[in-house]
């Protein structure tokens, strides 16, 4: 018994060797794809992509790790399953046993696998507790926005920034532009715009129906429900466009609620808030996000030498 336990041990020793080392290669990959868009980022499906979207901020970071932890867990599990499976077959087969065993308990076996799922299983709660915490809301959060689900498009309003409103809908399939990075089904007309590093308190509440606010780059997925209000908050720490949908069946056009966030740099989201509060009020579009320079600071004017002298 003592040399089959060791005979087990030494294959997951062997296994856990190799998931250590795919672990770090992958680890290594993804660094070198971070390095390479270091300066702007799209959060969309790629094709044939694997895994989860590529993190735009710490919520999603917290959600990449807990899921590469309980991955791991999971591929572990299943080779020591796996292994003590194909142990069993070979060191217990007909005919290596003709008189099997009549052994029908074993105490110690009997609490380790008991205790051992226990341990696991606590593992895995106590980070996954600390996550639904840090997701719940935001601390000191530098501005709100109320999210609005609709039949089908979603309403956006800036209580901060002057209370204005608007409504989003998807670009229409005739008037994708790819060369200017819309994508079919994703792209929106109005985008939700965001400053690049600030927390951001989201409000959601829903007009007709149960929608989902979801926007996987950024970990943010929180229902929009009549008569309730609930909160949660996003932060977006590189300039990019997130694209998300509402990923609750709330209709015939469920499919034509996509979610466009523009996270911008403070002086660009400073300039688009003052014309979009106005052109909104007009009834008018306002400037596309991607088209507004960064405010730069003015050049000081040059002092008289009268001036200079005081």
């Amino acid at each position: 018994m003592r040399q089959a336990i060791g005979v087990l041990l030494g294959c997951v020793g062997r296994a856990s060797a190799v998931c250590a080392m795919v672990v770090a290669l992958v680890a290594a990959g993804s660094g070198a794809a971070l390095a390479q868009g270091a300066d702007a980022m799209v959060g969309a499906p790629q094709p044939w992509g694997m895994g989860l979207q590529a993190s735009g901020g710490p919520i999603k970071d917290a959600i990449s790790s807990f899921n590469t932890l309980v991955f791991w867990m999971m591929v572990a599990i299943t080779i020591f399953v796996a292994v003590l499976l194909a142990y069993a077959m070979w060191r217990f087969r007909a005919s290596a046993n003709p008189n099997p065993s009549q052994t029908s308990h074993n105490t110690a076996l009997e609490i380790a696998w008991t205790v051992v799922p226990v341990l696991l299983l606590v593992v895995i709660a106590i980070p996954s507790f600390r996550l639904i915490y840090y997701q719940d809301r935001a601390v000191d959060a530098e501005m709100t926005i109320n999210v609005q689900g609709r039949q089908w498009y979603w309403h956006y309003a800036y209580p901060d920034h002057g209370n204005f409103t608007f409504d989003s809908y998807p670009v229409a399939d005739q008037d994708i532009r790819p060369a200017n990075g819309q994508i079919r089904g994703l792209s929106v007309d109005n985008p939700l715009v965001i400053p690049v590093g600030a927390n951001i308190r989201i409000l959601t509440t829903g007009q007709d129906v149960i929608h989902s606010f979801f926007v996987p780059s950024l970990g943010v997925q929180k229902y929009t429900i009549p008569g309730r209000t609930l909160e949660t908050w996003i932060r977006a720490d590189r300039p990019g466009v997130y694209y998300g949908q509402c990923n609750q069946i709330c209709g015939v056009n469920h499919w034509f609620m996509p979610i466009e966030v523009r996270a911008v740099p403070r002086e660009q989201f400073n300039a688009w808030t003052e014309q979009a509060r106005t052109r909104f009020a007009q009834g008018l579009a306002p400037v596309h996000p991607s088209q507004i320079a960064a405010a730069e600071p003015a050049a000081p004017a040059p002092l008289s030498l009268a001036e200079a002298r005081r």
